[in-house]
C-alpha cells in the first residue's frame, strides 16, 4: 500500500508518519511507503521506519506538481495541506489559492486517473465550517454557515470531497477535526492558538498570555486522537456515510476559564500563575465570531471514532505525551 500526505511537514502530520508505522498496515494491507509533501523543507528524521519514506517539497497550487504527485497512484491520500484560520482571515488571497485552488488541483490530478484507480482520500475540515447562532446542542445536521474565510474555505472543500466521490473520481472521508489541545510546538498564526498557548507554556514554567476573555468556547481534542481519527477513517466503510461524505469528530467542549481551572486540578496553582492576561482585539473578534456550543457527534461515534472524556484528560495527554510524564515548570 503506497500513502500520500500532502501537508505532512506540520505537527501533525508527523505524528501521523508515526501513527501509522504503529499499526503497520491500513484494512490488511501492510504499508509499503509513505510520500511526505510539504510547501516546505522538512527538517524531521524519515528514517528508523519498516516501511519507505519520501520527503518532497510539493507547491499544490501549481496543477503541475498536483499531476507529478498522483501520478505514482497512492492507494490512502491524506490531505492535511492548509493555510491556517489567522493566516486565512488576514492573508484572503493566499487562504484561497492554497484551501480551495490547491485542494481543487489535486482533485482534478486524481480525476484524470480515475479510469485506472480510486484513492481513500482523508480530508481534515474543520469545526470553523460552522457559525451561530447556535442551538444549545448541535450536530451533523446543524447548518453549516462559517463565519470566517477559513470556514468557508473547508466548507467549500467539504463539497468538492462530496461531488468528487459522487461521481467516483474518489473515496472521500471528511473529518470536522476539533481545536487540537494541547499543540506541542511552538505557537502558529492559527487565532485558536490562544487555547494550547495558556496550558503549554505554562507547564514548561513560560510565561504565557491570555488574549481572550475567558469565556471564549471550543471543541477540542488531542494530537493523539486526531491521529486515530485520520487513520480510522482511511479505514471505514464509506458506504455507511451516504452521501454526506463529512463527519463532526468528537471532541471536548471548553471555555478558556474551563481550560485554567482544569489546569490548576491537573498541576496546581503555580503553573496557573505564569498566565497573564491581554487582551488582543484580533484574537477575541475572531473567537467570540466562533463562539462554539456543545457539539454531539453520534455519527462519528456510531462509526467508531472516539476521544478524550474532559480537558483534565487532553491535559494529562500532552503531559504524557509531550513532557515524558513531568512538569518541568513545577521545578522553575
Amino acid at each position: 500500500m503506497k500513502i500520500l500526505i500532502t501537508g505532512g511537514g506540520g505537527m501533525l502530520g508527523q505524528k501521523l508518519i508515526a501513527g501509522l508505522a504503529k499499526v503497520g498496515s491500513l484494512n490488511g494491507k501492510k504499508i509499503e511507503s509513505i510520500t511526505v509533501v510539504d510547501a516546505y523543507k522538512q527538517s524531521q528524521a524519515l528514517d528508523g521506519f519498516d516501511f519507505k519514506i519520501t520527503s518532497k517539497i510539493v507547491d499544490i497550487t501549481d496543477r503541475k506538481e498536483c499531476d507529478a504527485m498522483i501520478a505514482e497512484k497512492p492507494d490512502v491520500i491524506f490531505h492535511l495541506a492548509a493555510i491556517v484560520s489567522g493566516e486565512a482571515e488576514s492573508d484572503f488571497e493566499k487562504g484561497y489559492r492554497v484551501n480551495v485552488d490547491g485542494m481543487r488541483n489535486l482533485f482534478d490530478a486524481i480525476r484524470l486517473h480515475s479510469d485506472q484507480y480510486c484513492p481513500r482520500v482523508v480530508f481534515t475540515s474543520s469545526v470553523a465550517v460552522y457559525g451561530g447562532p447556535y442551538l444549545d446542542v448541535a450536530d451533523d445536521n446543524f447548518i453549516l454557515q462559517p463565519t470566517t474565510s477559513y470556514g468557508v474555505q473547508k466548507a467549500i472543500g467539504e463539497l468538492l470531497l462530496n461531488d468528487y466521490s459522487r461521481r467516483g473520481f474518489l473515496d472521500g472521508v471528511g473529518l470536522r477535526i476539533p481545536t487540537l489541545c494541547v499543540r506541542p510546538g511552538l505557537p502558529n498564526s492559527a487565532a485558536s492558538g490562544v487555547f494550547s498557548n495558556i496550558i503549554r507554556e505554562p507547564l514548561m514554567g513560560i510565561e504565557a498570555t491570555l488574549t481572550a476573555g475567558k469565556d471564549a468556547s471550543m471543541i477540542f481534542t488531542s494530537p493523539r486522537s486526531a491521529v486515530g481519527f485520520l487513520i480510522h477513517a482511511a479505514q471505514i466503510d464509506t458506504a455507511l456515510l451516504g452521501a454526506r461524505r463529512s463527519l463532526m469528530m468528537p471532541g471536548i467542549y471548553a471555555t478558556l476559564g474551563d481550560e485554567i481551572d482544569a489546569l490548576r486540578r491537573v498541576a496546581g496553582d503555580k503553573i496557573v500563575g505564569f498566565i497573564k492576561e491581554e487582551i488582543d482585539p484580533f484574537v477575541q473578534e475572531m473567537l467570540t465570531s466562533w463562539n462554539f456550543p456543545r457539539f454531539e457527534a453520534k455519527r462519528a461515534r456510531s462509526l467508531g471514532f472516539t476521544c478524550e472524556d474532559s480537558f483534565d484528560e487532553l491535559i494529562k495527554t500532552h503531559i504524557a505525551d509531550e513532557l515524558g510524564g513531568q512538569i518541568p515548570g513545577l521545578t522553575k
